[in-house]
This record gives structure tokens, C-alpha cells and sequence, in this order.
């Protein structure tokens, strides 16, 4: 059976589940997205790797895993989802160490948590995308098309940004960096996109 890549779309909150959040693949060359729902510290840890701007003062869980594969010389080469069974998807490492390849079972959230920090590809096979998968409707509004994108960390907060039009750029730099110190990603997110507004 075929393998068809999948890029990360966005994450957004789950609509489904409370406290929950909603990663969405998308198929390379086709209109299928592949919504999984996730638990809120594999979301952040994701959204975190697909940021450059912010940057842990810690290691996380899967950023240790990466230090630690680097240090020993394992390689992640794909990520594959290969079941899906009464909502819940099932996923494989495949690692490389010496020119031997093993494969290694993991929930889906942090296989893909893994595969973006060592920019790996992620698969799924064509029977779980058409099971599972949910096509992506694109509009055409003014002459252009817009479609259900969304930004890695932008779309796990609510933005409150009445809060920060009293202060300056120097001000939200410094509230930046406290906000990583202190490791609240989620404002984190939000004065990094008032910055970015402003420039």
C-alpha cells in the first residue's frame, strides 16, 4: 500500500474534546486534511518546535529525546501512521543507527512532536486518509483564495490584544522574554504576534 506525505496545517482547539487540541495534516498533493486530536502538552511542544522566535529556557520532553538521539548518533527518517482503530490513530519512528533501520511504536502526537525537530517526514497510507480524512474547503473571495490555514501556535490561544496597545515596542520585547523565562508560551505567542504587528 502506497504512502502519502502529510504536512502540518495548523493546530487549533479541539472542538470536540475540553482541553484538548486538534493537529491538522495535510495531504502534499491533494485537498485532504487529517485532523488528530492531541493532549495540550504535546500541542505546545509542537507548536514550539515550528516556532523560531521562542525558545525554551529548558529542554522539553522531545527536545531532550533529540539531544539525546544526536548525541548516540540515531537518525529519525519518517514518521509513519500506519492504524487507525475506534478514533485513535496509531504511529511508527522509523530510526536509522549505523546503517540499521528499526522501527519503534509511538503515540502520534509525539512521533510528530519528534519528526518536526529532526525535520522528518510524516506518512500516512491512502486507506487511513480516506477513513479518516476531511477534504479542505477553499473559498474564493475577491478574486483570491483563501484557505482554512492556520499558524502553528497563533491558532492554541485566544488572542486579548486590547492589553498590550498601551505599551511599547521596548515594553513587549521585555514582556517577551520574561514570558520564556517564566515558560508561558501561550503569551509567549501572543506579545511575540503584537511585536510582529507593529514592525
Amino acid at each position: 500500500m502506497s504512502l502519502i506525505q502529510l504536512t502540518i496545517k495548523g493546530i487549533s482547539y479541539s472542538q470536540t474534546q475540553s482541553g484538548a487540541y486538534a493537529l491538522v495534516l495535510s495531504e502534499m498533493n491533494g485537498s485532504r486534511t487529517l485532523p488528530v486530536i492531541i493532549g495540550a502538552f504535546e500541542a505546545q511542544s509542537i507548536a514550539i518546535a515550528l516556532e523560531t522566535e521562542i525558545r525554551p529556557p529548558r529542554p522539553l520532553t522531545h527536545d531532550l529525546f533529540k539531544t539525546f538521539s544526536d548525541r548516540f548518533f540515531i537518525v529519525i527518517k519518517e514518521v509513519i501512521i500506519h492504524k487507525l482503530v475506534d478514533g485513535v490513530f496509531f504511529s511508527s519512528l522509523v530510526c536509522e543507527k549505523d546503517g540499521l533501520e528499526e522501527t519503534i511504536d509511538a503515540r502520534t502526537s509525539d512521533a510528530i512532536a519528534i519528526a518536526v525537530r529532526f525535520q522528518a517526514p510524516i506518512y500516512t497510507y491512502e486507506n487511513i486518509l480516506e477513513k479518516a480524512g476531511v477534504f479542505l474547503k477553499i473559498e474564493e473571495e475577491f478574486g483570491e483564495e483563501e484557505t482554512a490555514e492556520s499558524d502553528s501556535l497563533d491558532n492554541m490561544i485566544t488572542h486579548d490584544e486590547s492589553s498590550f496597545k498601551s505599551l511599547t515596542i521596548e515594553e513587549l520585547q521585555n514582556q517577551l522574554e520574561e514570558a520564556v523565562t517564566n515558560e508561558d508560551y501561550e503569551l509567549a505567542a501572543k506579545l511575540r504576534d503584537e511585536i510582529s504587528k507593529r514592525s
